[in-house]
């Protein structure tokens, strides 16, 4: 059985239509306190039951929608639950970077397991340690195959680079590179910003170089997610100054937070592609925007889940990040 929380019910719908199924019936509502009311219309008694809900905004409401859900079923006596968050949230929190911080990735985990949570998937993780923050089964998924796929035929016949906007991001621009020519047979460099982050101020970053030739280069910029593309942008301005052609870029999360989509459209960026893990409204949307859906990879993941089958063979196991 599959069930869907209110953030974004529109891809719960496709992967359901992708297995060959339909959402459960669910009633989510709202006291006038703004706590959240669950209940389930059906029988979920012995059930392999599925929750699907994204981590968008306003996030803490979205994410305890979930675990109500999640506790309801347990209670309920479902065989099996899984929860499916496309995107997770706090993963950016996944570690002290500064003394008197908390965790908050570690504690997101521990409160799925203690509302019943037997599996979780999820898509690209800021950080792969975060499974191991769950002492129950971790499917991550990936949604390279989706976006690469896309950039074979943008960068056919083109001389590429593939960017990442941080030193961090390295492996995820190996992995780049290493689809595009083993699967596309699609040779490039790959390149990174070299930035200072500033601590003091949240979502502020500063690009200082580039490593890499990306000289008359097209160049594509990677990463897990967008949120207030200050990092994508500036990364973007110093690829033009360092003397690259064009400017691409792909991510799996478009969270676009705050000036995000008005830094895009005046950004020297020709197109972006993301997934839509999280919802885009249409205020959201650019020209420039293309969203891929990630219901088609999520639902292979569900039918091997349920079919008791590997997952990561669905990546050639490629999958971690």
């Amino acid at each position: 059985m599959i069930f869907s929380g209110s953030a974004h019910r529109g891809l719960a719908e496709e992967v359901a239509t992708h297995l060959g199924m339909r959402l459960g019936e669910v009633e989510i509502s709202r006291f006038a306190s703004s706590e959240a009311y669950i209940r389930f219309q059906e029988s979920v008694r012995g059930s392999d039951a599925l929750v699907i809900q994204s981590h968008c905004d306003p996030v803490d409401s979205n994410v305890m929608e979930q675990l109500l859900m999640i506790d309801a079923l347990k209670r309920a006596s479902a065989k099996r639950i899984t929860a499916v968050a496309p995107f997770y949230a706090y993963s950016r929190q996944d570690r002290k970077a500064r003394s008197r911080e908390p965790v908050a990735a570690k504690l997101l985990a521990d409160f799925y397991e203690a509302a019943g949570a037997d599996r979780i998937l999820s898509v690209d993780l800021h950080s792969g340690q975060i499974q191991g923050f769950f002492d129950v089964p971790f499917d991550h998924l990936t949604a390279l195959p989706l976006l690469g796929d896309h950039f074979a035929e943008i960068l056919h016949g083109e001389d590429f680079v593939i960017v990442s906007p941080d030193a961090g991001g390295d492996r995820l621009t190996d992995k780049w590179a290493e689809y595009l020519a083993g699967f596309h047979h699609l040779q490039g460099d790959v390149a990174f910003i070299h930035k200072r982050r500033n601590h003091k101020e949240r979502n502020k970053s500063q690009s200082i170089a580039v490593v890499g030739d990306v000289t008359n280069k097209t160049c594509v910029i990677v990463d897990d997610m967008i949120d207030t593309a200050g990092t994508l942008v500036n990364g973007a301005e110093a690829l033009i100054a360092a003397g690259a052609s064009e400017i691409y870029a792909a991510a799996t999360h478009a969270v676009l937070s705050g000036p995000a989509v008005d830094r895009i459209k005046n950004s020297p960026i020709k197109l972006v592609v993301v997934t839509n893990t999280l919802p885009v409204p249409s205020e959201k949307q650019l020209d420039n925007l293309i969203v891929l859906s990630i219901a088609p990879i999520i639902a292979q993941a569900v039918k091997a889940v349920f079919e008791e089958e590997s997952v990561s063979e669905l990546f050639h196991g490629e999958n971690q990040p």
